[in-house]
This record gives structure tokens, sequence and C-alpha cells, in this order.
């Protein structure tokens, strides 16, 4: 789901000319949510968070409903319970998560073959070609969400626009549930409502060194020359933050895209240096990726580690492996190793994550470490199994990294 800045006043009726308008985003809404909700129609309405219910896991996603109450992914379970104690509390089920993505996906390829995957919840399609069988680019998304609501019981919303980035920020806005089309003439006055976060690459670090020049907004940045933003920001940032202020962007869709890696960060509200904390927001990062690993077929031979502290200092490190991997206690094995290369717990944390890079397919006929071991490669599978029935939260994992304090008794069970 997308957590792009959203202004009320951009969501509105900007007309009907889709001339040129043949860039599609659709973007599944509170995607793990909404499946649960699919399984279990009595949880309509009310709010529901999903992510476990012991005390000390971490918010994976939470529907509308909850989020009126202040709760949001990577809030720890115990807060999400003080603002919101009446909500139902699930646990993960990412195995089931990827079957309903793919049937998504199915559909999106049925409008189009000019589509990309970009996440578990998201895709771009290039509806030019299938104006002619489906009609304006206003009847394909609403077409699109109709066949995803009624085939796979899901609300999504549709951004639509003459540049591919602007779809994605028109989908946005258009949620929840609903669809957003920006005539080509109007990219510009779209635009200048949006703070400067909204603009793809404008991260904390970028939008404070903006702030400090006084532009907070894209029409002042849009009111600058490049020659001032690449100043402010250097070559390629001044020049990206030019184009895109102006609705530029030439990306079409790689429709061959190649999954070269598989990760996720989080970052957090509130700047964390509490290690335990830290440690299962590892764990349950390295649980869910190498869940999508094995669903997805792949394995990875380079673990990374991401961290950016309260003083948006980032540093990465990787480590690649031999053999390739796909399991959470492998992760974590490599992970503990760059934790210490990055001094984790040596500054406050702001946001973390993990990426699992060089993937190659599981069939390539390379022995993992869970190969030789019959016993390990049944108990993954087996892992995976009875998480795709019952959640992630039916199954812990022992306590890997180190990184909690070893005189406690730390909860290595997440969801």
């Amino acid at each position: 789901m997308s957590r792009a800045p959203r202004v009320a006043a951009a969501r509105k009726n900007w007309g009907s000319d889709d001339t040129g308008c043949d860039f599609l985003h659709i973007d599944m809404d509170s995607f793990f949510a909404a499946v649960e909700i699919r399984e279990q129609p009595q949880l309509a309405g009310k709010p529901l968070i999903v992510g476990g219910s012991k005390e000390r896991g971490v918010v994976s996603a939470c529907n509308y409903e909850a989020r009126k109450f202040g709760v949001h992914s990577a809030m720890p379970i115990a807060q999400a319970r003080r603002l919101c104690p009446q909500a139902n509390y699930l646990p993960v089920r990412h195995e089931l998560y990827s079957q309903v993505s793919k049937e998504v996906m199915k559909i999106c390829a049925s409008i189009t073959p000019q589509f990309e995957q970009v996440s578990i919840d998201e895709a771009f399609l290039n509806i030019a070609g299938a104006r002619l069988r489906l009609g304006s680019a206003t009847q394909i998304g609403q077409e699109l969400r109709a066949r995803i609501r009624n085939e796979v019981g899901l609300p999504a919303s549709v951004g639509i626009a003459s540049v591919k980035y602007l779809s994605k920020i028109a989908s946005a806005h258009a949620k929840p549930d609903g669809l957003l089309m920006i005539p080509k003439a109007a990219n510009q006055e779209f635009l200048n409502l949006l703070p400067i976060e909204a603009i793809w690459g404008v991260g904390p670090a970028t939008a404070q060194k903006l702030a400090s020049k006084g532009i907070t907004r894209v029409e002042q940045a849009a009111a600058l020359s490049t020659h001032t933003l690449v100043s402010m920001l250097g070559q390629a940032a001044g020049i990206h933050l030019y184009e895109l202020c102006h609705g530029i962007d030439n990306r079409g869709i790689n429709t061959q895209r190649e999954r070269k890696s598989l990760g996720k960060e989080i970052t957090f509200s509130q700047n964390q240096d509490d290690m335990e904390y830290l440690h299962r927001v590892l764990l349950n990062l390295a649980d869910e990726l190498t869940a999508r690993l094995r669903s997805q077929g792949w394995l990875a031979r380079t673990v990374a580690l991401k961290v950016r502290t309260g003083n948006f200092e980032t540093k990465t490190k990787s480590q690649s492996v031999n053999p390739p991997l796909n399991t959470s206690p492998e992760v974590m094995q490599v992970v503990a190793q760059l934790a210490k290369q990055v001094n984790l717990g040596a500054d406050p944390i702001r946001l973390i994550g993990i990426r699992l890079e060089g993937l190659i397919p599981a069939t390539q006929g390379i022995q993992t470490t869970v190969d030789e071991d019959p016993k390990a490669k049944q108990l993954a599978a087996g892992w995976d199994a009875v998480r795709a029935r019952f959640g992630r939260q039916a199954l812990g994992s022992a306590s890997l990294l180190g990184l909690a304090n070893p005189k406690e008794d730390s909860d290595q069970s997440l969801a």
C-alpha cells in the first residue's frame, strides 16, 4: 500500500479528457487486512490489526478503521493495543497473501500484457493497446477494479495519468477503493497541490535539506531552475527533482522486469534505541522475506542490512553467501554479522531494512544448506504449510541474533 502524502484538495474530479493518459497504477487497499476480512467477513467495519497477538509483536498492517485510532505499520503491538484495545488482532499469513497477489496480477495481465508488478499489492499498466477493446482509460480502470472485486473479493484503488509516477500518486489519492484520473493538461496544477515529500526520491534527508531553504511544496520547487536545484542537491538529484516537479517521467513499463532482489524496510515514527525491539523487527522482516522467497521459488546469494540513524546517516552492509539461502535462520545469522559492522545500537535508529539480493531460481540445481539436510528442508516446507493455514503466529523462532538482552525473556514469535 502506498504511503505517499495525500492532500484532500487533490482528490477531485479533474475532468474527463484522457488523451495520452495511458499509465494506470493499481494499488490494493490495506491488502493484508483486506484479505483477512475476505476470509472472515464478520470482521468488516471493525478495527483490524495484522501482526499477531503477542504483546511484543509488531504491526504488519491495519485497516482504515484501526488507523482512525492512530495505529500504523511497524508500531509495537503493545502500543497498538493501548491505542485500539477493541481491535481484532490476527497473525500474518504471507503465503496466503502471495497466492492472492498472483490472482490479482493474473487479472492485470488479462487487461494488457504491458504490465509491471512492482510489489505484492501494486502494479503499473500501459493501457494504450487496450483502449480499442475495452474503452476509455476510466472505463478500463473501472473494469479492472470491478474484476478484482468480483473475482478476488478485494477492493483496489486506481490512478491514471499521462506519466508513470503520476499514476502512482493519483492512486494514493484515490484511496480507499476509488479511481482518480489526472488529465495531461492538469499535471502541473495537480502537482502544485502536493507536499515535496510526495515526489519519488524525496526522503526525509532531502526534504529536510529543502525545508531549510524554505521549500516544502512541489509548487515552490517547480518555480526553481535546474541550476538552483542542482546546486542544492547535486547533479543527479537536482535534475531528477526538477523533472518530476514538472511532470516529466520518460520511463515506460518494464514487462521483462527481472527480479534481482527482494527487500523491505521500516521507517519508525519515533527513533528507536531499544535493541530488543529492533531485533524483533529484523526477525519479522527476515521471516516475511524468506517466506516470499520460498513461495516465489527463489534463493538469495546476498544479504544486505540497511540502517538510518536519527541524524539521517545511512549505513548499508552486505554479505554474499554460499550456498544460497531461503530461510529466516540463515538470513538472521548473516544479519547478526552485518549488525556488528554497522554498529547497530550505537545511535537511535530511524529506519531499518533487509534486502535479499542475487536471486536465482530454486530449480537451478544449486544445493542449499536446507537441501543438504532433508529434515531441515521438510521443516521449512512444514512452516509454510502451517503458516498458510493458521498464520505465522502459529510457529515461533528461537533467538537467533543475540541483539536482544540475554537477561530478558525475549519473545521471538513474531507476526
